[in-house]
Formats: C-alpha cells, sequence, structure tokens
C-alpha cells in the first residue's frame, strides 16, 4: 500500500515536531550531564555545544519503521535488519562523540553494520548498471558484498567528513533526501517514500536548533557523529536499496550525481592527504567549506553555495536519468568533474580566486575581519617576518597572511615587499574573538619590536567622504600628491600563505590587481 499524500503530509510534520522535541529535551540533559562539544584542535566553534542533534533523527526513523512495519509487513525482516543497523551505527557514534574512539574501532562497526545491511536485509549492490560504453549491466557478482561494504563505509564517513559547518550536513542531506523521494514517487516505492519524508522531517527539526539566524547567532546543537553517521548509514541504504532489481528508481550512476558532493569532498582530500604523505583520517582544514571561508564567505553564505551546488548536480543527474542519456556518458561526465575538482583541491588558491570574484559579483556580506600590515622589506626580510607571525599565531585564531611585492619604482630598482595579516572572525558573536586578538596584536608587537625593532600598524577602514585629498582634487597643486601615490592600475603582486590551525601547510602565489 503507498502512502497517499496525507499520508505523507502527516508522516512529515510528526516527524518534524519529534524530532524538534526530542532535540530540545536532549540539550537539556546534555547540558546536564556535560555531553558537550568543546573547541579546540581542528574545530572552529568557539562555545560549549551539545553533540546530540542525532537524536531527533533517530527519534524521525522510529516513526518511518512503524510506518514501513503498517505499510509492508511481508518485509518484516528487511526492518529488522534496518532496526539493528541503525541501532548499532547512532550508538558508536554517540561514543565515538563521548569517548574519542579510535578509527578502527569506528570501521568495524561500520563494516559489521553493511554486512547486516546486506546480508540481513538483503541491500546489496549486485550491479552498478550500463557504465560501461557499448556493455551491457555490470554485474558484481561475487564482489556484490565487498563493495557493498566499501560504499557503505564509504558513504559513513563522506557525510561525516563534512559535517563542519553549522547546517551543512543536515542542508546537503536534506537536498539528497528530497531528490531520492522524489524518484521514488515516480516509481511508486512505498518503503523509498516513506523513509525520505520520515527523515526530512527529522532534518527539519534538527536545522530548526542547527542553522544560523537573527535569532539564533549560533548553533544551540550540532548533529555530532552520532547523527551524521546515522544519516551517512540512511542515505546509502537509500542510494543502494532504490538503484538495484527490476523496478529500480534510478541507476547507480544517478546514485554517484545524488550524493557528489560530499563523494567528491571527500575523496579529493583522503587523496589530497595521501599524495602529502599525511594519514587520509587525519583532520584538517582543507575542505570545500574551508576553502570557502578562505574566500571571505560567511557560513550562511558557504552553507547556501555548497548546498546549490549539491542541488545542481542533483538534478544534472536526474535529468540524464529521465532524458535517456546514456549511463556510460553520465559516468565519464562525472569522472571529468571529479577530476576537476580534484585539481583544484590540489590548487586551492585558484578556486578561492574564483570564488572571492562571485562573492563580490553577488555582493554578499563578507565575514568580519581585522588585521594589520608591516613596511616595505627585502624578500628575505619578508620570508623571516611571516615565519616569525606563523609561530606568534594562536591555533584557535583563523587567519591568512599575504605577502605583497609592489612595483620597483624609477628611484629604487630592488623589490619592496609588505606583509599583510588578515585575521577572520567566523562567528557572529565575536566579543571574546576581539579579545583573543587584542591580545595577540600585543604579544605580536612586543615580541617583534623586541627582536626585530618592527612596529605593527592596524587596518583603518577609510572613508573617501572625509579624505581631504580627494574632496580638493583639482583645486590645488595637491593633486599630484594623489596621482603619485594612488594610481589605480598600479600592478601587485600576491603571495598568500595559508596556514592549518597548527602548522604552515604551503604558500601559493597569484598576480593580482589592488
Amino acid at each position: 500500500m503507498n502512502p497517499n499524500l496525507p499520508e505523507q503530509i502527516t508522516l512529515f510534520v510528526t516527524s518534524t515536531i519529534l524530532s524538534g522535541l526530542t532535540i530540545r529535551l536532549a540539550i537539556s540533559l546534555a547540558h546536564t550531564y556535560g555531553i558537550l562539544d568543546r573547541p579546540g584542535k581542528h574545530k572552529q566553534h568557539k562555545h560549549l555545544t551539545p553533540f546530540v542533534g542525532g537524536t531527533g533523527i533517530f527519534a524521525a526513523l522510529l516513526i518511518a519503521l512503524c510506518f514501513l512495519i503498517s505499510c509492508c509487513p511481508e518485509q518484516s525482516i528487511k526492518w529488522l535488519g534496518l532496526s539493528i543497523s541503525s541501532i548499532a551505527i547512532f550508538a558508536v557514534g554517540f561514543a565515538d562523540d563521548i569517548l574519542q574512539l579510535h578509527y578502527k574501532i569506528r570501521l568495524a562497526v561500520q563494516t559489521i553494520v553493511g554486512l547486516i545491511m546486506a546480508l540481513v536485509s538483503g541491500v546489496v549492490l549486485t550491479d552498478l548498471g550500463h557504465i560501461l560504453p557499448g556493455g551491457g549491466v555490470l554485474s558484481l557478482g561475487a564482489f556484490a558484498i565487498p563493495v557493498t561494504l566499501f560504499a557503505t563505509i564509504g558513504g559513513i564517513n563522506a557525510l561525516n567528513m563534512i559535517d563542519g559547518m553549522d547546517g551543512l550536513s543536515g542542508s546537503v542531506t536534506l537536498t539528497s533526501l528530497v531528490l531520492l523521494g522524489s524518484t521514488a514517487l515516480v516509481v511508486n516505492d512505498s518503503p523509498g517514500i516513506i523513509i525520505t519524508t520520515a527523515l526530512s522531517g527529522g532534518i527539519v527539526g534538527f536545522l530548526f536548533f542547527n542553522l544560523r539566524h537573527k535569532l539564533q547567532p549560533r548553533a544551540k546543537v550540532f548533529l555530532g557523529d552520532n547523527g551524521s553517521m546515522l544519516l551517512g548509514f540512511l542515505v546509502v541504504w537509500l542510494l543502494i536499496d532504490l538503484s538495484q532489481g527490476e523496478n529500480r528508481a534510478i541507476t547507480p550512476v544517478t546514485a554517484l550525481w545524488l550524493f557528489s558532493v560530499p563523494l567528491m569532498d571527500t575523496i579529493s582530500i583522503m587523496l589530497r592527504r595521501i599524495w602529502q604523505h599525511k594519514s587520509p583520517f587525519e583532520p584538517d582544514h582543507n575542505h570545500f567549506h574551508h576553502i570557502l571561508l578562505n574566500a571571505g564567505y560567511r557560513v550562511n553564505d558557504a552553507v547556501f553555495t555548497i548546498v546549490s551546488i549539491h542541488l545542481l548536480f542533483g538534478v544534472i543527474g536526474l535529468t540524464g536519468l529521465y532524458l535517456g542519456i546514456p549511463e556510460a556518458m553520465m559516468f565519464i561526465g562525472f569522472l571529468l568533474l571529479f577530476s576537476g575538482y580534484f585539481y583544484l583541491s590540489l590548487h586551492p588558491w585558484y578556486l578561492i580566486t574564483a570564488l572571492r570574484y562571485l562573492h563580490t559579483l553577488w555582493g554578499l556580506i563578507p565575514t568580519q575581519s581585522h588585521g594589520f600590515f608591516l613596511g616595505s622589506y627585502t624578500p628575505e626580510e619578508a620570508e623571516n617576518l611571516v615565519r616569525t607571525l606563523s609561530q606568534e599565531l594562536r591555533p584557535s585564531i583563523n587567519s591568512l597572511i599575504h605577502v605583497i611585492k609592489n612595483k620597483p619604482s624609477s628611484n629604487n630598482e630592488e623589490n619592496q615587499y609588505a606583509v599583510v595579516v588578515n585575521i577572520r572572525l567566523l562567528d557572529v558573536d565575536a566579543r571574546t574573538m576581539k579579545n583573543e586578538i587584542e591580545n595577540f596584536v600585543t604579544s605580536a608587537q612586543k615580541h617583534i619590536n623586541k627582536h626585530s625593532g618592527i612596529q605593527l600598524r592596524p587596518f583603518v577602514e577609510r572613508n573617501p567622504r572625509n579624505d581631504r585629498r580627494i574632496q580638493n582634487q583639482g583645486n590645488s597643486p595637491g593633486d599630484r600628491r594623489i596621482a603619485d601615490r594612488h594610481k589605480s592600475n598600479q600592478k601587485l603582486l600576491v603571495f598568500e600563505a595559508m596556514f592549518d590551525q597548527d602548522s604552515i601547510t604551503h604558500a601559493e602565489r597569484h598576480s593580482d590587481h589592488l
């Protein structure tokens, strides 16, 4: 029996309300018992925040299971497997949030969950569709279970790894669920409709406490590993379940497009870490949302941008599906898209430059920032100064260091460089951060002045209406001074040193007009 529209609306509303109430109660209990996410290391938030958002998602899943048992009792074993695997992944996620489990323990539990999904519920990747040019269905045969486990573990961790910004993972997952739900409606897949509807309501209830807005300047709750791992597993379940069988709602290659951003971002980051001889599981600040922040985007603008891109890719995938574009062509298109993204992840400056241009073009409000600059130096002096500043920068301060080279003047043929430090405030409520920056500037000023005799000069916002030189332009000989010092076509070469919160990662260069 397929749920009709009133039943779907009832399911969505009920899931949303129950999710919100569950999370509200969980927030109170989390503060009472100290189940809080604490700032530090690679985390960017500055406040103690409960990581119990997954409780609302789990509550929505329970409602879905009740509907599934009532609607499709003949598949009770399948729903039993879904229940057991969901409880297991939710529990290990919660334990990881509290105890910081070793990644090997998480991988072991994820493998067990994948086996339950495949062997008990029968949700298995048996084929990859017609992804080979001119060939038939690519059947996996004996490799079906291993590939299913690989896809399950990869999907769980992909969504978990992009959960680094308020509202991001929830919004991306909600987008995928809406698209998946629409495909389930087309083929009248009752379980798919029920699960996507209930989980969408659960995510909406979570986002009420997680998204930033005027009345809520920062998230009141995080999804936590308990929520991100559970959602990752459920999305993988749906992608596999809806892409297999005779009456499949989507093709396997369409599933890639519907999960594009988390998949591409995670694989690119892991390959990048391996490329740099690091552990693929080591946290860093090279995800797409970090690149957007480095380009000056506010948190909400970054979330909107990523969700829009994810929605665009998902719509492209569904367009290819319903227009009958060959699966091999869609697969090649996805590989080309991923290759481009991976290249940009290895050279993030090109992407940051384009994003900054779009940021300005769209008229978005930049993140609040403070900073200072230090005079003119030789290349060797500038390099030493950057190293000194990088040692002074605290792990909790999000910053960029720019080295700017002026075009040689007629009086001095030697290149002269200025060092600029830009410190970004990502939180709307930034009083504590401002105090920390002031303390840092004071400390850095004393240290650098003592050892190098260099004075720091803070940025000052210039208002052209109060600039007497501009007001008097054309009325006095001082116009020549303006022409000399404010050339609109002066070329500067900018070297931007990009830092992780723990250490220097790399320095990249780019020519620009300032």
